[in-house]
């Protein structure tokens, strides 16, 4: 299971120390859309250019224009690109497309779909990876609302990504659902001791997979 981080609503020398900081204890590095919309693609050179063996995910929520910003951020070092489920179809399989000539992956953001036809239509395009979004009032008294891995739970050949307010709290119940990869934002990039933060999380992983190696 991967620890995702999230880099978002920072500057560029805010992102560039967090994962100095945290390295070691991330998988996968998003650099987020609000901080492409602020540096560009550059700042995705960049975090290339520092850990060229990193996997990086270019948050681009792409909803048009698919080929096209498929390339941008794959030229620019990206493994993976995002694309809006609401996305016309053609715009992203244009995304794949692209995605196989970079040797790059989509990851198609499920946010505010509520039909799991949805979720089959992407899969029958040739996506593999989604992305499910926990918004931080679907949080109630730090219980889960488990409605949103209804969308995926007949899609098994899914790789499935969770996001959306993640912390150390509600991280067990998360995991509890078996998910590919846990994107976490805040609860590490906002912490006094960030390298700490993302420590703690990375164990509760290692440690549930410890103590489920049948999964």
């Amino acid at each position: 299971m991967n620890l995702q981080i999230a880099l978002d609503r920072l500057s560029e020398e805010e992102c560039l120390t967090i994962l100095s900081e945290t390295n070691g204890y991330v998988d996968w590095i998003e650099v987020g859309t609000g901080v492409i919309k602020e540096y560009g693609m550059e700042i995705v050179r960049k975090v290339r250019n520092q850990y060229p063996n990193a996997t990086i995910v270019a948050d681009m929520k792409t909803c048009d224009a698919g080929s096209h910003e498929a390339v941008q951020a794959f030229e620019a070092g990206a493994d993976i690109t995002t694309v809006m489920a609401f996305s016309a179809d053609q715009t992203i399989v244009d995304m794949i497309h692209k995605a196989k000539e970079y040797n790059g992956r989509v990851m198609v953001d499920l946010l505010n779909v509520k039909d799991p036809k949805r979720v089959e239509q992407l899969s029958s395009l040739g996506i593999d990876l989604v992305s499910l979004h926990f918004g931080k009032d679907m949080q109630q008294n730090g219980a889960l609302d488990h409605t949103l891995f209804e969308l995926i739970k007949d899609s098994p050949q899914l790789e499935v990504a969770v996001a959306g307010g993640i912390n150390l709290q509600s991280l067990p119940a998360i995991i509890s659902h078996q998910p590919d990869t846990v994107i976490v934002g805040s609860a590490i990039t906002k912490e006094k001791y960030r390298r700490q933060a993302a420590k703690q999380m990375k164990e509760v992983i290692l440690s549930y997979e410890t103590n489920n190696t049948h999964s």
